[in-house]
């Protein structure tokens, strides 16, 4: 059987932490920022970790 190639737009996305967690960034930050605080705008620029919810799904792009 075949090696089972990632999801390029996965592989674009998401990245691991040293614990395994996957890390994402924020949505919302590429255009029409004129009427965003500016608040919003700097807690959108830092990464977080994927909810519990979604793990299973990304984790399935990864073919892991």
């Amino acid at each position: 059987m075949p090696k089972l190639k990632t999801k390029s737009a996965a592989k674009k996305r998401f990245s691991f932490t040293g614990t395994g967690k996957i890390k994402r960034n924020h949505a919302y930050k590429s255009h029409i920022l004129t009427k965003k605080s500016k608040k919003r705008k700097r807690n959108l620029t830092y990464s977080t970790i994927v909810h519990k919810s979604n793990v299973a799904a990304v984790r399935d792009m990864f073919n892991m």
